[in-house]
Parts: C-alpha cells; structure tokens; sequence
C-alpha cells in the first residue's frame, strides 16, 4: 500500500465522518484509526477483525458508517461526486498530520467512538472504557 493511498483513504474517511468536527475532531477520529492499524489484538501477527492498514480499517465494513453502500457519503468516498476541495483539503491535512505522528493523539488511545447525534449509545460502550468527549464523539478503548 502506497502512502499516498493511506493518505487519500484515511482523508476520505475523516471527511466523511467528521468533517462537521473541525480539525480537532478530524485528528482525533484520524488517532482512533491509526489506533487500529497499530494494534495487534492478539499479539499473534495475524490480521485482526477490524482490518489491516489504513484502507483495510477504513473500509471494513460496518466500522466506519461513510463507506456504507447505503450512507449518503459513500458517493463522495467512491469518487461518484466530488468532495468539495477546501473541505477535503482540510480532511487531508489532518489525515498526513495522523500518519506522520505531527499531531499527538488526544483520545487517550482510542479505538472506537459513537456520534451522540445516535439516539442511545451502542451496546458495545458497556463494557468499554471511555476516554474522552471532542465534539460530538465519545471515544472509548478496551471495547470488549
């Protein structure tokens, strides 16, 4: 995988759940992800559920809601329409700034969050640790 790709999905995908979130919120969903790339669950060097890399994580399905056949943002992740630039040039910024490690990570080690626009909280966060709020995101690790 070459980087420029994990750029443009991780930006892709940062512009489509956060783009609402500003740059912090962008970074911190960004952390969430590279969280996951990061992580290997079992300490055993195998592929884990949630994907391998930055694509791989990205785009499992049901992970990330925006690459969901049925999510009105998956035509703008697919390049059917177009993001607009200064927007996806903002969600690119935060995306190389995740990558490089410019940016420290303020979810605490994330690696799931919920939108509180949902009207509960999904079932997984009983039993996970919360770790922080950033706008309307609430992060969460050691999701069971």
């Amino acid at each position: 995988m070459s980087r420029e790709r994990d750029i443009d999905v991780l930006a892709r995908t940062l512009w489509g759940e956060a783009r609402g979130e500003g740059v912090a919120g962008m970074i911190a969903v960004g952390h969430t992800i590279r969280n996951r790339v990061e992580m290997d669950l079992g300490n055993d060097g195998k592929p884990d559920w949630w994907g391998e890399g930055y694509e791989g994580v990205c785009r499992r399905p049901w992970q990330f809601s925006c690459w969901n056949a049925n999510d009105p943002n998956s035509a703008y992740l697919r390049g059917d329409k177009q993001i607009p630039p200064a927007q996806f040039m903002q969600a690119r910024e935060a995306a190389v700034a995740v990558i490089e490690g410019s940016r420290p990570d303020p979810t605490g080690g994330a690696t799931h969050y919920y939108s509180t626009s949902l009207a509960k909280a999904p079932a997984w966060t009983v039993r996970a640790a919360r770790t922080c709020k950033i706008g309307r995101h609430i992060f969460f690790k050691d999701v069971p």
